[in-house]
C-alpha cells in the first residue's frame, strides 16, 4: 500500500469520479485506474461501486476511506512541520467556526496571523461541529471553535470548555417593534434563524416557550452570518444572534439589538480537537489568537 493510492483514492471521493480526479491529479486516467485496482487487489474488497454517472464508495471502501484520509492528511501535516523548520513552510491551517467566532474573534486575529505566517493559507469554514466531526478526525480539518453542540464528540476527539455567552434580539435600523421590551410583543413578529446544531427553531421556540408564549413564525432559515445579515438589513425579520453581532464594524451600522427585559442565554463556546495528535506549529498559533478575542462578558 502506497501513500500515492490513497491519495488517489481520497481525490476520487472528492470528485466523484475518475476524470475528475486525474483531471484534479494531473494523473492520465488509466494510471488512476491501475492505482485503485491495486490497492482492492491488495484489500481484497472492492472499494468502489463503478456507475455510470460516477465512483461511488462500497461499504468496506467507507471504513477504508476514514483511515486514509487521516493517513494522507497526517502524511500532509509531517511535511509542512519540516518545511517549517527549514524555513520555507508554505502550508495550510484549516478550522471550522460557528457564526460568533466569525464576527466576534476572527477579524482581530487575521492580521496578527498574517504577519507571522504570510505564507501559510487559511482555510476557514462556518460551520457547526456535528457537520465536521468526521473532517477532524480524518484531519482535514484542524479544529472547531464555536457553539457548544447539544451532544459530546464522538470518541477520539476531545472538547474544552472556554466561556459562556449571551445572545440578543436583533432587527435591522428603525425596526417598527424596536421599542419592545418584552419578548411577548415580539410574539407575532416573522423570525429568521441560524443554526445552532440541526435544530435552531426548536431553540427558538424554546425561549418562547420559557415564557409561556407560543413559538413565533420562523419565515427565513440560513446557514451562514452573510444570509442573516442581508435578510435582516433588509426586512422587518428579526433574529437571535450572538451578542457581538451588535459590535462588529460590518454589522452594527445595518443592525440594532433590542432592549429586551429577558436574558437570552447562548451556547457556550468550545474548542475541539483530536485527542492523538497535535496541531501543527501554525495551527496552534492561529488557535491561540483566536482565544485571546474570547467575549469577556
Amino acid at each position: 500500500m502506497k501513500l500515492d493510492q490513497l491519495q488517489h483514492l481520497i481525490a476520487i471521493v472528492e470528485q466523484g469520479s475518475l476524470r475528475a480526479a486525474a483531471k484534479r491529479l494531473d494523473v492520465p486516467q488509466p494510471a488512476l485506474t491501475r492505482s485503485i485496482r491495486s490497492l482492492e487487489k491488495e484489500l481484497g474488497v472492492d472499494l468502489f461501486a463503478r456507475q455510470t454517472t460516477g465512483m461511488s464508495l462500497t461499504a468496506e471502501g467507507r471504513r477504508f476511506q476514514v483511515r486514509a484520509s487521516a493517513i494522507v492528511n497526517e502524511a500532509r501535516r509531517a511535511k509542512e512541520e519540516i518545511q517549517l523548520v527549514r524555513g520555507d513552510y508554505e502550508g495550510t491551517v484549516s478550522a471550522a467556526l460557528s457564526i460568533m467566532p466569525h464576527v466576534g474573534m476572527l477579524p482581530s486575529t487575521l492580521p496578527v496571523f498574517n504577519r507571522t505566517y504570510p505564507k501559510v493559507r487559511l482555510r476557514i469554514s462556518e460551520n457547526l461541529l456535528p457537520a465536521v466531526e468526521s473532517a477532524l478526525r480524518e484531519g482535514s480539518v484542524d479544529f472547531y471553535l464555536g457553539a457548544a453542540p447539544h451532544q459530546s464528540p464522538s470518541a477520539g476527539l476531545t472538547m474544552q470548555h472556554l466561556c459562556d455567552n449571551t445572545r440578543v434580539v436583533v432587527g435591522r435600523k428603525n425596526h417598527p417593534l424596536l421599542k419592545a421590551t418584552h419578548l411577548k410583543e415580539l410574539a407575532q413578529a416573522d423570525w429568521a434563524t441560524t443554526a445552532i446544531d440541526y435544530n435552531a427553531e426548536e431553540d427558538l421556540a424554546r425561549l418562547f416557550g420559557n415564557y409561556q408564549l407560543p413559538a413565533p413564525r420562523v419565515m427565513f432559515q440560513a446557514r451562514s452570518a452573510m444570509s442573516v445579515l442581508v435578510a435582516l438589513a433588509q426586512t422587518d425579520l428579526l433574529a437571535m444572534l450572538p451578542v457581538q453581532w451588535i459590535h462588529n464594524p460590518m454589522t452594527r451600522d445595518l443592525l440594532q439589538a433590542f432592549s429586551l427585559e429577558e436574558k437570552i442565554p447562548a451556547p457556550s463556546i468550545v474548542l475541539v480537537r483530536r485527542v492523538d495528535l497535535p496541531l501543527t506549529p501554525p495551527a496552534e498559533f492561529f488557535c491561540d489568537v483566536l482565544l485571546r478575542n474570547l467575549p469577556t462578558r
